[in-house]
């Protein structure tokens, strides 16, 4: 995994702006990943050395409201896609209704090509673990959650020896920093499912029932985890808030946009001479960022990308300048989402890539609504046929017609994500399904996408 981070970058990052001009150790904003690459960088040892909990005991000085009002002034917007402002979430949690408060960070990272929360667990997760105390001071909170996907055994371990230091240092449990708040941390391990990625899912499988998304209203913030009010964020929403009071609300809002302010992970993966995680300011290009990870894999050309995981419709290479943040990437016609930018070259057949998409939507479907667990199925039943160039024309314009019977009109954002790449894929590489049609089968060579092809080849 490569970690483009700098060291010793704490100040401020100048705003990137399209097309270049900068040099590379500015345009990237090292906080959450400023030490990852350090000896032990997960111990809290590690994280005290680096002013770690001291954005905690300067929330601690404040009362919960003005907290809440820091936060909201700051513009720290949801990392886990999309993009809703933290503190007005927070502010949502209504006050003097005797009833538990709690708070879930939502860990289940299942988005193909999103990998961002899990390093972040894995290298420096004290950094959530002090977000969750302020966040859960914030909100009156006397017990929180993270919901982890279960597979990430070696994560999962070292988060809960994470809150083990934390407990013991008494940043944890009772009276911590002798402020009176009282507070237990729950580590829960999920089973596996993309669809309990969705909050409410989530807070169902966490509940102990299957994971299927509730109707809304009630929203979690009236009524969520034991029907009682509950805030649910992303891994990297909460860990970005201790770096916030520690340096200030003003320090955040000198990187990145102006709506979109702030530093955020960016996963670079595909076809990429240097795939990893690069943190840098909301706003930064693709361009920007392929020019200082080494760009293409030598001898190749972008052909496609996602700009927030494969649920987010793909751009082409026309769009390298397109802004990464919220407004500018949708004013592009996408999402920024996770940030999950998957790159693929001119050796990628879009209808292969399309159908793997599809099919994981299909599997990952929970069954709760017609549209998405009838539609699904057709559309991978549809894509297949395709690929094998055993299609028809009048193929496309069902499959148009289906993804736009799932789109808007399914229970959850799963049935949009699964039309989205067959939307954009038909709007940019038309030609390319024809050619499955008319040719009866696919013209591109598998083999030849793959990362070892090119030293087959010199071989």
């Amino acid at each position: 995994m490569t970690v483009s981070t700098p060291q010793g970058s704490h100040g401020g990052t100048p705003r990137p702006e399209a097309g270049g001009g900068t040099s590379p150790d500015k345009l990237l904003a090292p906080v959450l990943s400023a030490f990852w690459d350090e000896p032990r960088s997960w111990t809290l040892e590690t994280y005290r050395r680096h002013e770690g909990y001291e954005g905690l005991r300067k929330a601690l000085a404040m009362s919960p409201d003005d907290l809440i009002a820091y936060v909201k002034d700051s513009g720290l917007r949801g990392r886990g896609g999309a993009g809703f402002p933290t503190g007005m979430k927070w502010q949502f949690i209504p006050q003097g209704d005797n009833k538990p408060h709690y708070l879930v960070v939502n860990a289940d990272e299942s988005e193909p090509g999103t990998c961002k929360d899990i390093p972040l667990l894995f290298a420096n997760p004290h950094s959530l673990i002090e977000g969750i105390v302020i966040a859960c001071y914030a909100i009156r909170s006397q017990h929180a959650f993270i919901y982890l996907r279960g597979e990430v055994v070696p994560v999962l371990r070292r988060l809960h020896e994470a809150v083990r230091e934390a407990y013991e240092a008494g940043y944890l449990g009772k009276d911590i920093l002798g402020s009176g708040l009282d507070l237990d941390l729950t580590v829960h391990a999920g089973a596996g499912a993309y669809i309990c990625g969705e909050e409410t899912a989530l807070l169902d499988s966490l509940e102990g029932r299957r994971g299927q998304p509730r109707l809304r209203p009630p929203f979690p913030a009236v009524e969520g985890l034991y029907a009682c009010p509950t805030v649910v964020n992303n891994v990297e929403s909460i860990a970005s808030v201790p770096a916030i009071l520690n340096r200030g609300k003003d320090w955040f809002k000198s990187m990145g946009t102006e709506k979109s302010p702030g530093f955020t992970l960016y996963s670079l993966s595909g076809h990429v001479a240097n795939p990893g995680q690069y943190e840098a300011p909301l706003g930064i290009t693709l361009r920007q960022l392929l020019d200082m990870s080494g760009g293409m894999r030598p001898g190749h050309r972008l052909k496609f990308w996602t700009p927030g995981g494969s649920s987010t419709p793909m751009f082409t290479d026309e769009h390298l300048d397109v802004p990464l943040d919220y407004e500018g990437v949708g004013a592009a016609g996408s999402m920024l989402g996770t940030k999950a930018l998957q790159c693929f070259d001119e050796t990628t057949c879009v209808v292969r890539a399309v159908t793997r998409w599809t099919e994981f939507y299909a599997h990952e479907s929970c069954g709760k609504c017609t549209p998405c667990r009838e539609g699904t199925y057709w559309l991978v039943q549809l894509m297949r046929d395709i690929e094998a160039g055993k299609g028809v024309m009048s193929d496309l314009d069902k499959l148009n017609d289906i993804a736009d019977n799932i789109n808007g009109k399914s229970f959850c954002a799963l049935g949009d994500g699964a039309a989205s790449p067959i939307f954009s894929s038909l709007k940019y590489f038309r030609e390319e399904y024809e050619q499955h049609i008319t040719g009866k089968g696919c013209p591109f060579d598998p083999r030849k996408s793959t990362l070892w092809a090119d030293t087959e080849v010199n071989a």
